[in-house]
């Protein structure tokens, strides 16, 4: 018996917003079959590749799915290096808007049909994924666009505020007059720059950007996943998100913000607390016929 092996093409190129490229990755089982598409999202100051996500994008894609996870557009990394926050004036321009677009261009591309994979692809089963911010942009694109016919998030938040939510008065205020703030990554030490642009997007835009109403609208299946020692977003959002929306399906794990995966993530296998979130994601996709 010939065992099909997933196909892994890395790095390539898409047009974001403000028309910069950006990179992507697909995984899937070369077999010719149509199949469920999961466009993973992650997080902030995060990356496609991070924690070694090549071996969950495997673990779907062996299971008859193809997986897409893209690197947003003004995350600050680059072409030339996926992995590190090389480019500090594009991160500094990010916003809500431009995730949002960006996810929408990977989505068009999806939606071509004369996209060199589109045999490969059910675009009626379109999954959005996301993790932390990147699954609070995954809950409002999915609500205003509905070539998305399922949703996972990842450690979600719940209001479009990062990472500026519980910033006092005065550190807003100096904001707004440096127009910039700085940020410490604790991974890679890096002073990150924030423009005050990123809050104007968010002011001009607050109807858009609401994710409870985002919530409450939808209508397609909705799985949210949290880890109950979640240190960086409130474990309390898996009830918040119920309460917005009654066929919301939550799972709870014993876990941090990142399922305990972490970077960089040189073993061969998924973390198990991780795999637990990941099975529990395709379980509840076959159980919505996806």
């Amino acid at each position: 018996m010939i065992v099909e092996l997933v196909h892994v093409s890395k790095n390539n190129l898409i047009k974001g917003a403000a028309e910069r490229l950006t990179l992507f990755d697909m995984h899937y089982l070369p077999d010719g079959a149509q199949k469920t598409i999961i466009l993973y999202v992650h997080g902030f100051n995060g990356f496609k590749d991070w924690g070694n996500f090549d071996l969950i994008a495997n673990y779907f894609a062996e299971r008859g799915f193809f997986f897409i996870k893209m690197n947003l557009s003004h995350n600050g990394t680059t072409i030339e290096q996926p992995e590190d926050f090389a480019d500090l004036k594009a991160y500094s321009q990010n916003n809500y808007s431009k995730e949002l677009e960006d996810i929408k261009k990977m989505l068009d591309w999806i939606s071509n049909e004369a996209n060199t994979y589109s045999q490969q692809f059910d675009r009626q089963k379109i999954t959005l994924l996301g993790h932390s911010r990147g699954g609070g942009i995954c809950i409002v694109k999915a609500a205003e666009d509905d070539r998305v016919k399922a949703l996972i998030t990842w450690a979600a938040i719940n209001e479009c505020k990062t990472p500026w939510g519980n910033w006092d008065i005065e550190k807003m205020n100096q904001w707004k007059d440096n127009d910039v703030v700085y940020i410490q990554n604790k991974r890679t030490q890096q002073l990150m720059p924030i423009r005050y642009q990123l809050y104007k997007d968010y002011e001009d835009n607050s109807k858009r950007f609401d994710i409870e109403n985002a919530t409450k609208m939808l209508q397609i299946p909705f799985q949210a996943c949290h880890g109950s020692l979640d240190e960086a977003v409130p474990h309390e959002n898996l009830n918040i998100f119920k309460t917005w929306n009654n066929n919301c399906h939550t799972v709870s794990i014993e876990s941090n913000h990142v399922f305990d995966r972490y970077h960089p993530y040189r073993e061969n296998f998924i973390p198990p607390l991780c795999q637990k979130v990941v099975d529990a994601n395709i379980l509840f996709l076959a159980n919505e016929g996806f």
